[in-house]
Parts: C-alpha cells; sequence; structure tokens
C-alpha cells in the first residue's frame, strides 16, 4: 500500500529547515578571491564576450543546457483544480526533485499569476535564452493544448506538456506489451476512453499513431458519449466524434478490447469487464482512485492485463518512467522540439526494455527473484537503472533522425557512460531497502521507545508498512509523548518490562538466559534482574521468536546494548568477531565503511574477517563488494603496526579469496583516484572502478572518517549496521534522526526477510 500522509507530517517535511524542497549549489570552486573574480568580475567577461559572438556557446559556458523550466499557472494541479499558482508551487518544486535524481537535470520552477494563453505564450518565449528546455505542468484543458502548440512554434528549444504526453507515452508502451503477449494486432483492436481532458486525448492520439484505428476509438466526457450528434463539442472532443451511438459506458465496453480510463472512481463495474473481449486490457488510471479497483478487475476476469496509477499494484503507469530521461535525450543532442518521432522511440524503448531480463537490484526492491515479462509486468518499475541509460539514448537517436538535433551523438558508447556516471546509486538504494522491506514487513522491538525520535519513526514505518513496531517503555510516559507531538499510535502495542503483567514473560525469559548463561558467571537471581533492562527484553523477543529484529541504543552506551545481544541471540555460525558497518550515500554511489563500531584495534585476523563480514554486507545489496584497506601508507611506502597490519590482512583476503576485489594497505584517497592508481601501482585491482568499501586499521581512523564524510560532506548515513549476529540487532548512534532510524528498520527488516 502507498505510505499513510499525515497532514503534520507533509506540512513539517515541507518547511522544516530550508523552507521548500530546493536550492541553487555552486557547480565551481569559491573558495578564495581568484575563484570569485572568475566566477564574476571580471572574469566573467569572457564567456559573456564569446557567447555574444557566438550564441551556441551559451551551452559551453552556461547551465542553460542542462536546465528546464517548470512552469504552471495553477489551473490543473494534480487532483486538486485550480488552487493558483502559489498552491501550486509545492508540486512545481516536486517535480524538479524528480528530475534531478532520475536524469541529473537542474530545474527552475516558475508559477505565472495569469489565465491568459497569450499571457503564458509571451513570458515563456521571452524567457526562452534562460533555458534548454520547458516542461508545462498542471495547465487546464482547452488552454494546456493552445499553449504547448504555439510554443512548439515559435520556441527552438524543446517543449512539453507532461500531462498530455507522460501518462501517453508510459501507457503506449504497455498497451503494445499488452497486445504481444496476447497476440492482437493494434489496427484490429477496439478502445473505450472514459475521460476527455488532456491526458485521455493525449493517449489516444499516440495510440492512433501507433496504429489504432480511429473508427475503432469511442469515447466519453461527463456528459456521456462523444459522438457526431452532439453540437457541444470543442475542436479537441470532435475529433473523436463517433459515428456509433452508444447510451452508457457499459453498452460500448460490450466486445472491447481496450478500456482506457482517465476520469473518476469506480465508473466500470466487474460485470462491464466481464462484458469485454477476449484477454481485455483495462488501463485504469483515475488517480488516486481508480476506475475500478485493481482486485476486482482481476477477480472478474483471469485474462484481464490490468494497469493503474497506483503504485501498490502491478503495472504502476508512472510519468516518472518518462520526462526525465525524455528531457535528458533531448537536452543532451540541443533539441529544437520534442516530436511525435522522439515520443514514439520513448514509447518503443520503455517497452523493449520490460521484455528484457530485470537487474537484481530491481528484484531485491520488489522482493521477488525472477520478475519476468507477463501480464503483471508490461511496463518497467521506476527504479529500474536502465531506464536512463535506455530511453535518453533513444530519444536522442529519434532527434538526430528526425532532423531536430543541432548537436549530434557520434560516440553512443562514450554517451551512454556519461549517462551511468551522472547518477550514482546514492537515493536509489535507500528506496531499493525500503521498497523490498515493504513486501514481507517484520515485527520490530523499539527498545527505546521513551523517546520522540525512536515514536516519529515507528509510526513512519507503520504507516509506510515497512515494520510492524513493539514498543518498549514505561506505557505512560510513551503514551504522554505520542500524545504531546499528536502522532497516531494508538494501536501499537506498548510493553513495560516493569508492568506486573509482565512477570510471566520476566519468568520465561530468565529462564532461558539462564540456561545460556549459568557456567558464565551468572545465576538465576541475576538472570532475573537482568530482563528488566529494556536491551535485555527485546533481545529476548527476537531471540523467542516474539519478534523479528531489535532496534536498540539511543539513548544508551554502544557497549550496554551489544553486550546483551551477544549474550542472549549470539553471532552467527563461525563468527569469531561482530562488527559495524555504516553507508554513506554519496554522488559517486553508496560507500561502506567498517569497522565503524566495535572493535578497537583489530589483530590481522580480525581485520581479515571484518573484510569478509562487510563483503557479505555489501552483497546483500547486490553490490559488487570493491574493497581498500585503507591507512598511512601505499603499498609498504611506510612501516608501522597499522601499515603492516593491513598489508598482511590485504594478502590473506587474496589468498583466500582470489575472485574479491580486494586491495591495501593504500591512503584513503588513493582508491578514489583511478589515474592515480593506475599510473602508479597498475597492479592494483582497484584501478578500473576504484572502491565502494574502506577497511580501517582502528576504530579511531574509522570513527573519525566516518563524522568527518559526514558531517562535512554533508552526505546521509545508514548505520551502523551490525554485521554477523545471528539475528537482526541494531544499535543506534545518539542523536540519530528520525529519517535515519526508519533507514535502519528497513535494513534491519531486509536482513530478517534474507534470515527467515
Amino acid at each position: 500500500m502507498p505510505p499513510k500522509i499525515r497532514k503534520e507530517d507533509a506540512l513539517y517535511y515541507h518547511s522544516k529547515g530550508r523552507p521548500g524542497k530546493i536550492q541553487v549549489v555552486p557547480t565551481k570552486e569559491t573558495n578564495n578571491q581568484l575563484d570569485l573574480s572568475l566566477a564574476y568580475s571580471p572574469g566573467v567577461a569572457e564567456p559573456c564576450m564569446e557567447i555574444h559572438h557566438n550564441v551556441d556557446d551559451v551551452y559551453k559556458y552556461t547551465a542553460k543546457g542542462n536546465l528546464v523550466a517548470v512552469i504552471s499557472n495553477g489551473t490543473a494541479v494534480l487532483g486538486l483544480g485550480d488552487i493558483g499558482p502559489e498552491a501550486g508551487k509545492p508540486v512545481m518544486e516536486g517535480k524538479g526533485i524528480l528530475f534531478k535524481i532520475y536524469a541529473d537535470i537542474d530545474v527552475f520552477d516558475l508559477e505565472l499569476n495569469t489565465k491568459n494563453v497569450d499571457e503564458f505564450v509571451r513570458t515563456v518565449k521571452i524567457l526562452e535564452p534562460t533555458f534548454g528546455g520547458v516542461n508545462l505542468e498542471d495547465i487546464k484543458a482547452p488552454e494546456c493544448f493552445e499553449i504547448e502548440r504555439r510554443l512548439k512554434e515559435e520556441l527552438n528549444i524543446p517543449v512539453m506538456h507532461d500531462d498530455q504526453h507522460g501518462t501517453a507515452i508510459i501507457s503506449a508502451a504497455a498497451l503494445l506489451n499488452g497486445l504481444d503477449l496476447v497476440n492482437k494486432k493494434i489496427e484490429d483492436i477496439r478502445v473505450v476512453v472514459s475521460g476527455a481532458g488532456a491526458s485521455a486525448i493525449s493517449c489516444t492520439k499516440l495510440y492512433i499513431s501507433l496504429g489504432v484505428k480511429r473508427s475503432n476509438v469511442d469515447m466519453f466526457d461527463s456528459k456521456g458519449h462523444i459522438n457526431t450528434a452532439r453540437t457541444d463539442l470543442d475542436a479537441m472532443k470532435a475529433e473523436f466524434a463517433s459515428e456509433r451511438r452508444f447510451d452508457s459506458l457499459a453498452d460500448a465496453m460490450v466486445g472491447a478490447d481496450l478500456f482506457l480510463g482517465l476520469s473518476k472512481a469506480n465508473v466500470v463495474s466487474q460485470d462491464m469487464v466481464r462484458s469485454m473481449a477476449k484477454d481485455p486490457m483495462v488501463f485504469a488510471m483515475a488517480n488516486p482512485n481508480p476506475e475500478i479497483p485493481y482486485p476486482d478487475a482481476v477477480a472478474a476476469r483471469e485474462d484481464v492485463i490490468m494497469a493503474t496509477g497506483r503504485s501498490d499494484y502491478p503495472n504502476q503507469v508512472n510519468n516518472v518512467l518518462g520526462f526525465p530521461y525524455i528531457f535528458r535525450g533531448a537536452l543532451d543532442v540541443r533539441a529544437r522540439e520534442i516530436n511525435e518521432e522522439m515520443k514514439l522511440a520513448a514509447v518503443r524503448a520503455l517497452a523493449d526494455l520490460a521484455k528484457k531480463p530485470v537487474p537484481d537490484i530491481v528484484n531485491l526492491a520488489y522482493n521477488t527473484d525472477n520478475l519476468t515479462f507477463g501480464r503483471e509486468y508490461i511496463i518497467p518499475k521506476p527504479v529500474d537503472p536502465r531506464l536512463l541509460t535506455t530511453l535518453a539514448p533513444a530519444v536522442a537517436k529519434a532527434a538526430m533522425d528526425s532532423g531536430m538535433a543541432q548537436y549530434p551523438i557520434t560516440d553512443w558508447d562514450a554517451y551512454i557512460q556519461q549517462l551511468e556516471k551522472r547518477l550514482g546509486q546514492d537515493n536509489q538504494i535507500s528506496r531499493v531497502i525500503i521498497n523490498k522491506a515493504r513486501r514481507a514487513p517484520k515485527r520490530v522491538v523499539f527498545a527505546d521507545a521513551e523517546n520522540v525520535q525512536v515514536l516519529k519513526a515507528a509510526q513512519q514505518v507503520r504507516d509506510e508498512g515497512i515494520a510492524t513496531p513493539i514498543l518498549l517503555g514505561k506505557e505512560d510516559k510513551i503514551r504522554g509523548i505520542i500524545q504531546a507531538n499528536k502522532l497516531d499510535m494508538a494501536d501499537v502495542p506498548v510493553i513495560d518490562p516493569y508492568n506486573p503483567d509482565q512477570s510471566a514473560n520476566i519468568d520465561r525469559y530468565a529462564e532461558v538466559y539462564f540456561k545460556k548463561r549459568q557456567r558464565k558467571g551468572v545465576n538465576i537471581i541475576e538472570a532475573r534482574k537482568m530482563m528488566y533492562y529494556r536491551s535485555s527484553f527485546g533481545a529476548m523477543m527476537v531471540e523467542m521468536g516474539e519478534a523479528d529484529a531489535l532496534i536498540s541504543g539511543l539513548t544508551r552506551n554502544y557497549p550496554d546494548t551489544i553486550r546483551p545481544a551477544l549474550q542472549i541471540i549470539g553471532k552467527e555460525a563461525g563468527v569469531k568477531k561482530v562488527a559495524g558497518m555504516y553507508i554513506l550515500l554519496t554522488r559517486r554511489g553508496p560507500l561502506f565503511l567498517a569497522d565503524t563500531t566495535v572493535n578497537f584495534n583489530p589483530s590481522v585476523d580480525d581485520i581479515v574477517e571484518i573484510t569478509e563480514l562487510t563483503a557479505q554486507a555489501v552483497e546483500r545489496f547486490n553490490i559488487k563488494p570493491r574493497i581498500a584497506l585503507v591507512t598511512y601508507s601505499n603499498f609498504g611506502s611506510a612501516k608501522g603496526e597499522d601499515a603492516e597490519k593491513m598489508s598482511a590482512a590485504a594478502a590473506i583476503l587474496q589468498q583466500k579469496h582470489p575472485e574479491m576485489i580486494v586491495d591495501g594497505e593504500m591512503q584513503a584517497h588513493l582508491p578514489f583516484d583511478t589515474e592515480l592508481l593506475r599510473t602508479n601501482h597498475p597492479f592494483s585491482k582497484l584501478t578500473e572502478d576504484g572502491a565502494n568499501t574502506l577497511i580501517f586499521p582502528n576504530l579511531s581512523a574509522s570513527n573519525i572518517a566516518y563524522n568527518l564524510l559526514k558531517e562535512v560532506g554533508e552526505y546521509e548515513a545508514i548505520g551502523p549496521i551490525l554485521l554477523g549476529m545471528r539475528k537482526p540487532v541494531y544499535v543506534l548512534q545518539l542523536g540519530s534522526s528520525v529519517r535515519e532510524i526508519v533507514n535502519m528498520v528497513a535494513i534491519a527488516v531486509v536482513e530478517a526477510q534474507m534470515k527467515e
């Protein structure tokens, strides 16, 4: 299910810190007077004059070529209607975020205070020197058609109204693949359309471009069937007026091959689906609730192919599958417009991608081993990393073939490599982990629930379907915090070990603990006393199978939390040392650091085991670990205990695991400067792609490095992740944010799924 969104959470998200969701960030050095003189006066005069002599140099010396305007007048905002330009601004900022995270395109959002088509067009036209492309958004019909038409004629940069064309492109790919599955020809199918707004008309036009016969289309607006007998049709609707007459949508759907819904919820019944032709396609895309719920449609017909706009069911028609990559390809060849050929190229590229083997990271996100082309997978998933490198080149090539490109690409391999480098897997890995956790949420015990950050995180993971939280602590205190912060957690269980109602569990847990520790200096009285500590009580719940994972430590010292977990749950078979790992989400992709929390001064053998545990953990994220053992020396350049220790560990690892990409000892910068590494140490296993995993010689070095990178680099962190435990136990750092706690819970759930 989609996450539950509360008003308070949404308002806080948009207002916390810097108001809004976007900011402008410099891309050049600004560290000294020379930098500033180059950035502005007098140095800026040089590129100004170059552009003056050759206006196309604006793409060489400014951000124009990677800058898109997201422009709206707020007259058709999401499902909210005409709410005005200011009220639509949060949506436009959100669209800018999607452009950035999926295709590395920068956005300025512009909200225009006009409903006049001439004013709108003139405003955008005089802004053309600023932007490389224009994304029109949330403009009501029929004005949106006229605005887009005129801007495409008058501007020399790509313009697209995503509300029209985005849904059309994604659903058209689904249509092609659906027809392929059921062996129907596009020119033979009959189509019924519910809705006659911008999106419905654009979808229908694109389907006709692909081969649907206009005479086989029956469209309905709020007044009924659009046919030649009606005298109230505007020019856009009149184009789809049918010679047939249908009194109702139900009558029209009898024998239809495709139902396209872009209207309102619950206008289609199961009987209407049953009346359709063999192997019908139902694209019910009204938001937030479709024309017929997904479960009802598939229950009505076993042979139905169903798509909606929702993320909680198969075949989601999501515009994010299209617009970032369409604009990426158009910008990269400086296309003069986004034409029909480019849209059709995107359609076919999307359709073809769905037929190819799915990457492990997509299977991981959707908790399946083998997501394959079929009735429940006819369009790619939004987390598929291949979308950028598949759609953008297809669109760019179509722009070149159709004469729209002003800057043609000559080296396609280099272009694809450039696309791959644009985006790391920073946000992607978080999304994948959370999506996988949602597929099979587990019971997670929060041992420090008398903390507002923990409670907010517990509510979030419950609302998003990531986990089922169990709160440990004094119930009156926890309920008081919940009430004071207006949290919605009345149904979340609270367990207080000191409550007399828990005495039976205390006795039962104490007996188990005593049997584990009776020959290690613990008597039954001490065992019972230990069970009153929440970290021990929570660990015992996990050990006894009454919970699946433990989250603790936010208000306690790290050793105080890890010790009872080790004593009660214990290490995985064969593991001698547990270790802590952090993930930093960087533009290079995720960076894994270990050991950051447990072992003060590990030996050579300890380093070897820590590296093995870390490599296994990285592989669980479907990422190939590339490991550097870092210290102050480069391959014997300096002597000392740490250098010799890391060198010895690297030698052992290479002998034990010849397939492992691991090397050392080396300074921390070297595995990221692959050119320097190739020049000076060409024998290294890290010369090709560098490192994504760093192993440190001691706790001091790792902790310093982690905290510096996190604060100075402003990287989001996930961790510490405790490696080597038999069951998931994660110990939070003091001061962990709600977001960090949620990420930890998601990883704990995924680990519980794997161990299960």
